[in-house]
């Protein structure tokens, strides 16, 4: 690669005192220039030379010059151009020279500025560094140049569940919690607060509410481009264009009078999330009662009328918490195995989720989400809810004092025997005096609840008679709730990394076990742990998966022995010209095993320990690496058996290639299909380049996948997916605007806890081979026969992935770490039993589409 110096010469412009022409002339044909045609064509022949060897940065200056100096060679050039800016593009990623690749793409668009190829290109470089919502425009952009643009289709699709979270939809399909806010505001406004602020607007529908009941001056901002553009089409189709000034900006940035002209009367927000705080509202609150509010009514003067005293929508709130036990909130956050894959995980460490209330480190959260209701395997009350928190936030001095609150403690009397696992927390939030809602786990409610896991690397087991000692502080304006202490027969134990692991044991026993080493923990310093991803953690704790492989690896390593045995017969065994150096030298050739997985995987340690193999891990993280090696020796891998890949490559395309020369891989193991559900992207083009790798005999581990569906009635997953019903939301016309960002995918489905009829058996959609793209297709038709009569709104789908002939696992049973996923219809579908159904599968490119007919 060479650095190029590029002139641009400006070209004067006619002069301008010239008298202007009184009637329009035919054009003159330009005269052909030798020198300019000259220089287009040997910068073209320059281009290509340099695209030939390679050389993008070269080629796409060339290519610059000869369409600015000769726009007639667009057409011929275009596919050229496209592929030197998209190579040229990725070598300025790979170095980190960001703004001279989006000044490459700039370039570009101006030359063609409706090549939606080039527009889509561009916001998937803004989406992966990102910038969302550019990402989105472009999207969009490149779809209204192309509607069926497949990979644009997709792209949006992706990023709208990042710009419109489904929540959205949810709380507008929510007709109570939507008219319990309408009559509040409307009856504030009634009471004289007639100059009005909407924080965090989102759809602009609590503005509106407050126009609608009769406020003079309506005022809201909105954080998100995406959505504060939507909020505007939206005020101007319910004809308040003007009459609710909307602002693209963070309300902490707000002035007075440089944004609104006065102080308002009445903030109205909902920026709240499943953990009350975690949206910024002690913040914004704060900061609208020192610069954007009046002051509050105040018991010293009572006479004072309502438009000239400020007040907040909603009022207050009130913090519940409750200790649960949970294997699926267990099994994300901390391991549970003790081997895993022929593998004792003791050496590992103390691994846990980047969830946790009592580390400093500013990578974790204080609490993860769940729809509780919808947890596989359920959970069970170890307590009573107790009452975590009680906050105004009418009271300005309550709101600046709360991060400085003394930590308290609460003892909560165990109801319940059981492991303890979590923290589960909801709150009911105090529009008024009269009007509350509740986000509680047997709430109808469109809210999750916030789930603070304990971190432990051991059970810590309660029953009926212990107290639970629970510390609740507010730290960085977060709510942080930490299980600190058990009593029990009047002595308090610490459920720490110290606490016993065999419940199995009695009372006393239990208890002098736990607090000997609770004085070994306090004087041995700061914990040391491992944080691995959620999805990462259930990753680990998948036992079945992991022996599933061991059985694969170890079945195809004996297969690739016996063919050496016999070629060893017949033929000489020639030296490798690059041999293995080390302490494997003296032995027979190893198998190679290059592991790809995304993230914390133990495949290639799985592999190594297998013996006679080489094994390659692409695992990145240096403290995920200490683990790995940690595990290798605790279980008598030796150390020059697992390599780490991505120490060894420069370019982190450059992955599957050789492990060195005149050598193939005897197996190469593919992450096929993401936690969410879906298959990962350009998956079939990896296999491709993976099975020119293997050597004969080698797999890929999977060597297909299955994908398997159902006919299913589903309202959750309609209102998960789309504003409902053909009457206006509130009276205001939302749905059409905001359903521009429905996506017919939905991910993250725990499918054996979905509020859903199944219409129809399980029926096989498609297959994905692997290692014989032969038997793939891009168009599939299945009939499929209606068991039950009803409404067909979905086709949830998952996998069977096949390790070899006969051992496979699915990605839908109670110890998958994999989430199921689901198409949703636009129109659902009514069917009686016995009808038969058409379910087409398209898979073109990247995408995949079900659609569906009688």
């Amino acid at each position: 690669m060479h650095d190029c110096v590029i002139h641009i010469y400006v070209i004067g412009m006619p002069n301008t005192s010239t008298r202007p022409k009184r009637g329009r002339r035919n054009r003159r044909v330009p005269r052909e220039d030798p020198a300019r045609n000259e220089l287009v064509s040997r910068s073209l022949e320059s281009a290509q030379q340099c695209l030939f060897n390679q050389d993008y940065g070269t080629a796409f200056v060339h290519y610059l010059l000869v369409l600015n100096l000769a726009p007639v060679l667009k057409d011929f050039a275009s596919e050229s151009f496209r592929f030197t800016l998209f190579k040229w593009a990725d070598e300025l990623d790979s170095l980190g020279r960001i703004q001279d690749l989006f000044d490459c793409y700039e370039q570009a668009l101006e030359l063609f500025p409706t090549d939606e190829v080039i527009i889509n290109s561009m916001g998937e470089h803004l989406f992966r560094m990102g910038f969302r919502d550019e990402a989105a425009g472009h999207f969009h952009k490149a779809l209204k140049l192309k509607p069926d643009y497949p990979e644009a289709k997709e792209n949006f699709y992706r990023v709208a569940n990042w710009l419109v979270e489904r929540w959205h939809f949810l709380m507008l399909n929510d007709r109570r919690r939507n008219h319990k806010y309408q009559q509040a505001i409307q009856k504030a406004v009634e009471g004289g607060c007639n100059t009005v602020l909407d924080i965090g607007t989102g759809t602009g529908i609590l503005g509106m509410c407050a126009k609608k009941a009769g406020a003079a001056e309506v005022y809201a901002c909105e954080l998100s481009k995406t959505m504060y553009e939507l909020a505007c089409e939206v005020v101007t189709a319910n004809g308040m264009n003007g009459r609710i000034k909307i602002l693209h900006m963070k309300s902490l940035e707000m002035e007075v009078p440089k944004d609104i002209p006065k102080r308002v009367s009445l903030v109205v927000t909902e920026t709240v999330d499943a953990g009350l705080f975690g949206e910024g509202i002690i913040e914004s609150l704060i900061h609208a009662w020192n610069h954007l509010l009046l002051p509050p009514q105040s018991t010293q003067d009572p006479s004072r009328p309502p438009s000239q005293a400020g007040r907040v929508i909603p009022a207050g709130a009130t913090v519940f918490g409750m200790a649960v036990q949970c294997l699926e909130i267990r099994r994300h956050h901390r391991l549970c195995v003790s081997e895993v894959g022929g593998l004792a995980t003791a050496a590992a460490g103390e691994l846990h989720s980047p969830v946790s209330c009592s580390s400093e480190d500013d990578s974790t959260e204080p609490y993860t989400t769940e729809r509780l209701s919808r947890l596989p395997g359920g959970y069970t009350p170890l307590t009573e809810p107790f009452n975590a928190l009680d906050i105004d936030f009418n009271n300005v001095q309550e709101l600046e004092g709360l991060c400085s609150r003394e930590v308290s403690r609460v003892r909560l009397p165990v109801t319940g025997e059981g492991l303890l696992d979590a923290l589960a927390v909801w709150f009911q939030l105090h529009l008024d005096q009269q009007s509350s809602l509740s986000t509680g786990p047997k709430e109808d409610t469109c809210w999750e609840q916030a789930i603070y896991p304990v971190q432990t690397p051991h059970n810590f087991p309660l029953r009926p008679g212990d107290e639970l000692i629970v510390e609740i502080s507010c730290r960085d304006a977060y709510l942080r709730l930490c299980s600190v202490a058990i009593a029990r027969d009047g002595r308090e134990n610490n459920p720490g990394p110290s606490g016993n692991p065999n419940p199995s044991l009695n009372a006393e026993a239990e208890l002098c076990s736990a607090l000997a080493c609770l004085g070994t923990e306090q004087s041995s310093g700061p914990r040391d742990y491992t944080m691995l991803e959620c999805a990462e953690m259930a990753l680990l704790n998948n036992q079945p998966y992991h022996d599933s492989f061991r059985r694969a690896l170890a079945k195809l390593i004996n297969n690739l022995k016996d063919a050496r045995s016999v070629q060893g017969q017949g033929l000489e065994v020639m030296p490798l010209t690059d041999p293995p150096s080390g302490p494997m030298d003296p032995g027979p050739d190893p198998f190679y095993v290059l592991d790809v997985s995304e993230g914390f995987s133990v495949l290639s340690l799985i592999a190594a320990s297998q013996g006679q193999v080489k094994a390659y891990s692409s695992v990145e993280k240096t403290q995920h690496q200490a683990v790995l090696r940690r595990l290798a020796m605790a279980n008598g891998v030796p150390e020059e058996a697992l390599e780490f890949w991505l120490n060894q490559v420069e370019d982190e395309q450059a992955v599957l290639q050789r492990p060195s020369r005149e050598k193939l891989w005897s197996s190469i193991i593919l992450d096929c299909v993401e936690t969410c559900g879906l298959v990962r992207q350009k998956l079939m083009e990896k296999a491709t380049l993976a099975r020119c790798l293997l050597e004969d005999g080698g797999q890929i581990f999977p060597e297909r996948i299955v994908l398997y569906g159902m006919l299913v009635e589903s309202d959750t997953l309609l209102l998960e997916s789309a504003v409902q019903g053909q009457e206006p939301t509130l009276g205001f016309n939302i749905a059409p605007f905001i359903n521009q960002f429905t996506v017919p995918v939905h991910v993250f489905l725990d499918l054996s806890t979905l509020q859903c009829r199944h219409l129809s058996d399980s029926v096989e959609l498609f297959i994905l081979d692997l290692m014989n793209t032969n038997a793939n297709y891009t168009n599939r038709d299945v009939k499929v026969q209606a068991s039950a009569s009803g409404r067909v709104t979905a086709v949830p789908f998952w996998y069977q992935i096949h390790l070899n002939e006969e051992i496979s696992v699915s990605t839908f049973n109670q110890d998958s770490h994999w989430k199921q996923a689901a198409v949703v219809l636009h129109q659902p579908l009514a069917v009686r039993e016995g009808d038969w159904l058409n379910v087409r599968y398209i898979c073109p490119t990247k995408c995949i589409s079900i659609t569906m007919t009688m």
